[in-house]
């Protein structure tokens, strides 16, 4: 069976990258899902992709709000994600509190750029269920949303969206990093079995360590990330001093799940059963350890 693998092609992305390169579609090949997490979970539940690289937050609300489409089966990036606040080159938006009582472009409904929504207005004070939304698809439909008025604002990662604010075509206007790290690995409990989602992980979690390790940031990941995405270099520099990888992506820490969990209980985002969630809910036990 060759697994095919759900993934935004970010800067993130770079050691799966440098595998599919070895793998040339052998055992894998990638399907790249540009409008992001809420993406990947449709593809999964639609039975067009096997696993996906996906934001923890996004991914742990589906399976809290009841889809059995995927289990975790494996950590990706142990960092926060630092998300931009993004608005219109002419917008009359100059900070976060302008943006209360504002329409804010997403993705998709269940995306990372809509649960961040929530986190930020967790943090401002706001009624979380005081918020409007505006689906837009992509970073290019949710830029053209700001600058046309439709939508106040929109959050997406800081360095992805940093080339289009340096072209002039969008405006910073603050950020709000993740309460948790930011990437996990999901895979259908029945297309992708443990014995294949195994052997992908464990050939996949050798290129992380190589790319994460001192060596490679000094020089082999700066050609590499500018040759993929034509960042500039300073850009990719700055990048590379705020972001780790697990020293094991087979583990996830149970602190991962119960922080998250709690912080979108919290933000109103997801409703524990009676009794709360039980953690082995949200894994393949026969792929994944809790830790």
């Amino acid at each position: 069976m060759v697994l095919r693998v759900g993934y935004v092609r970010e800067h993130f992305s770079s050691p799966l990258l440098q595998l599919a390169k070895e793998d040339n579609g052998t055992t894998f090949t990638l399907v790249e899902c540009p409008s992001g997490t809420g993406q990947l979970i449709s593809r999964l539940t639609n039975d067009e992709i096997d696993i996906a690289i996906a934001l923890t937050d996004a991914l742990i609300t589906g399976i809290a709000k009841g889809s059995k489409a995927y289990k975790l089966v494996g950590s990706y990036v142990a960092t926060p994600l630092n998300w931009a606040v993004i608005t219109g080159t002419k917008a009359e938006y100059n900070g976060i509190p302008d943006l209360k009582g504002t329409t804010l472009g997403i993705s998709r409904y269940g995306s990372g750029s809509q649960i961040m929504a929530y986190v930020m207005a967790l943090q401002q004070g706001w009624p979380t269920d005081d918020l409007k939304f505006q689906v837009n698809n992509d970073i290019h439909g949710l830029i053209d949303s700001v600058n046309e008025g439709s939508t106040s604002a929109f959050m997406w990662e800081w360095f992805t969206t940093k080339p289009f604010v340096d072209a002039g075509k969008a405006r910073f206007i603050g950020s709000v990093p993740t309460p948790w790290p930011s990437w996990l690995i999901a895979a259908h409990p029945d297309r992708a079995s443990p014995e294949a989602t195994s052997s992908f992980l464990q050939r996949l979690d050798k290129f992380v360590h190589e790319f994460d390790s001192e060596e490679r940031r000094a020089n082999d990941n700066v050609e590499f990330i500018k040759e993929q995405f034509g960042y500039p270099e300073e850009d990719i520099k700055a990048w590379l001093k705020t972001v780790r990888y697990p020293s094991n992506i087979l583990e996830i820490p149970t602190n991962v799940l119960t922080d998250t969990l709690s912080y979108l209980e919290k933000a109103s985002v997801v409703t524990p059963p009676e009794g709360g969630f039980d953690v082995r809910d949200f894994v393949s036990e026969k792929v994944v350890k809790l830790t």
